[in-house]
């Protein structure tokens, strides 16, 4: 059964950064693509980005330039790096990995005007 847990999660201003860490377990981490969700209040879950197996990554429009997803197969973790945030990027932050229904309780991105 896979297991996520995300973190690195907090309250930061407008124009800083944040890195979030995923980790997972329960299954080969190395042979699956990994992807980034993100739910804002009142509003539905949305895509942010993709990491595949091989460190190829994709990006929602919304966060092109100003997020970065790395994986580290190693350590069984995902990463996604924040800068230049935005106070419209408020959201939980889940990882999920892409062949599984399974997602990890998220954690609380806030960024303050």
């Amino acid at each position: 059964q896979v297991q996520l847990v995300e973190s690195g999660g907090g309250l930061v201003q407008a124009g800083g950064s944040l890195r979030l860490s995923c980790a997972v377990s329960g299954i080969t981490f190395s042979i699956y693509n990994m992807a980034w969700y993100r739910q804002a209040p009142g509003k539905q879950r949305e895509y942010v980005a993709t990491v595949t197996t091989g460190g190829i990554t994709i990006y929602a429009d919304s966060v092109k330039g100003r997020f970065t997803a790395s994986r580290d197969n190693a350590k069984n973790t995902v990463y996604l790096q924040m800068n230049t945030l935005k106070p419209e990027d408020t959201a939980v932050y889940y990882c999920k990995v892409l062949n599984f229904v399974n997602w990890g309780p998220g954690t609380q991105v806030t960024v303050s005007s």
